[in-house]
């Protein structure tokens, strides 16, 4: 796709990976509509990036039907012709100790928001003669990682969302396209998460990195990618032999237990390394 022919629809814009990727966005020569939940965050960064790169800021609760409503309606405003859907929530925390809310907002953000905001623009999407959606996952949409039960969960569904969803429209002019990111310095990155990342030996990227990557999947239309050579690797086996992957992370479950619940006492055991996003 040529960027410059791109008019943008980009939700979570004011978080790391999303404001980094309106950056890119910009400078490719790319028009933005820049969604987030909330207004202030959006006109820092529309003034940074020159209003001339931004069509239009919509603060917007997107788990809502007003929100997505909202959206919709500016996107058929501005003739989108791309969706990137980079809003997220990474909560990290052992299962048993996670609260009922917590979990259902894992799955509502992560999972049922851009599921359903797929849905309210496709109309739009698919009156332009050619038209993309990139569904922004994870590393644990591949792997489920023990800390990240409810956040593995519904990057598993999105990922599996954006294949069926490709395959649906594989004879209409809407791409579908999926990118899973490995560890990422943002602030869904906690001190907790970072300690453990590093405990693990596990490499972080930055929202710059992932960024360029996104901006790859929508210049050479890829179908579907998986930042990070280990991680791509981690991924192929625990399709293959989940068993070793099961072995493997048992072994690092005394250091994800140690982080994941700061109060539990340590339970020892040898850690190696395997990714986390």
């Amino acid at each position: 796709m040529n960027l410059t022919d791109a008019r943008i629809v980009l939700t979570g814009a004011a978080g790391g990976i999303g404001s980094a990727t309106a950056a890119r966005l910009a400078q490719a020569g790319a028009k933005l509509v820049l969604a987030d939940l909330q207004q202030a965050p959006l006109e820092r960064l529309a003034t940074e990036l020159g209003h001339s790169a931004v069509l239009t800021t919509v603060a917007a609760d997107l788990a809502g039907d007003t929100g997505r409503s909202a959206l919709a309606a500016a996107a058929r405003r501005v003739e989108a012709n791309v969706l990137i859907n980079a809003a997220g929530l990474n909560p990290f925390g052992l299962f048993t100790e996670q609260s009922a809310r917590e979990i259902g907002l894992a799955f509502s953000i992560n999972a049922l928001a851009p599921v359903l905001l797929c849905h309210a623009l496709l109309p739009v999407l698919l009156e332009r003669p050619r038209a993309h959606i990139v569904n922004v996952g994870s590393t644990f949409g591949s792997i489920g990682f023990p800390g990240f039960a409810a956040y593995s969960a519904s990057k598993f569904a999105i990922r599996g969302f954006s294949e069926a969803l490709r395959r649906e429209l594989a004879d209409t002019n809407v791409g579908v396209h999926y990118i899973a990111p490995r560890a990422t310095r943002t602030a869904l990155a906690t001190d907790r998460v970072r300690a453990m990342n590093a405990e693990l030996g596990v490499g972080m990227d930055t929202p710059q990195h992932v960024a360029a990557a996104i901006l790859r999947v929508l210049r050479d239309e890829r179908r579907e990618v998986l930042l990070g050579a280990p991680e791509r690797l981690f991924a192929k086996l625990n399709a293959l032999f989940p068993s070793l992957v099961d072995r493997s992370l048992r072994r690092q479950l005394a250091v994800v237990r140690k982080h994941a619940s700061p109060a539990a006492a340590p339970l020892g055991g040898a850690a190696i390394s395997t990714p986390n996003s």
